[in-house]
């Protein structure tokens, strides 16, 4: 299984939000629990680029950046573009997506740490939007990745606090929804992210 095609979509638009990032907003709240902007871009920035690139070397991010503060440095909007196009460069060698990566010390089929990587790029890529007032875009292919990984991986992140418990859709409220919306949406449920939240909530 190679998503590469989906990987550069799902970072293409994480990169977008990041560039929209207001100033003066790192402490606003977010859909993801107590975490303010900070958090989640620190949290984001680290895993779906640094990391990211790494992992489809098969090695490990430095520890020096586990705790670095990367919304300090005044253009960490355009850093994160350029090393998130890195890491999708890096994943489009088809090489990356073959044999097994160490995850938490397990052997871990690297397609599957892909198809993480995506899901972590996508679902904070919408975490920023909805935390800064933007639109944030899902194509087919990706929103189908997305939702296939987070059905696969909901419960082991669960396991974890990854994520919070799901978020049952209101009846009938995708029954007419286009495709790629009710698989996003449903997605954002499964992963414990309500689609309507808003800062206010």
């Amino acid at each position: 299984m190679n998503l590469s095609s989906e990987m550069a979509a799902a970072a293409t638009e994480a990169a977008k939000v990041v560039s929209g990032v207001p100033e003066g907003t790192l402490d606003a709240p977010t859909p993801c629990g107590d975490w303010d902007l900070r958090t989640l871009l620190n949290h984001t920035i680290l895993w779906t680029s640094y990391s990211a690139e790494r992992r489809a070397h098969g090695e490990s991010v430095a520890e020096d950046l586990m705790t670095k503060d990367f919304t300090a440095e005044p253009g960490f909007r355009a850093d994160y573009a350029r090393q998130i196009d890195r890491a999708v460069r890096a994943w489009s060698d088809p090489k990356a997506w073959a044999g097994e990566l160490g995850v938490m010390g397990d052997a871990t089929p690297a397609a599957d740490v892909g198809a993480m990587l995506i899901m972590e790029m996508a679902l904070h890529g919408w975490d920023v939007a909805k935390a800064t007032g933007q639109e944030y875009h899902a194509d087919d292919a990706m929103a189908e990745a997305l939702l296939d990984t987070v059905q696969a991986q909901a419960e082991l992140f669960r396991k974890y606090q990854g994520f919070a418990d799901a978020i049952e859709a209101p009846a009938g409220a995708t029954a007419t929804a286009p495709a790629t919306a009710s698989a996003f949406d449903r997605a954002l449920r499964l992963s414990g992210r309500d689609p309507n939240w808003q800062p206010s909530s």
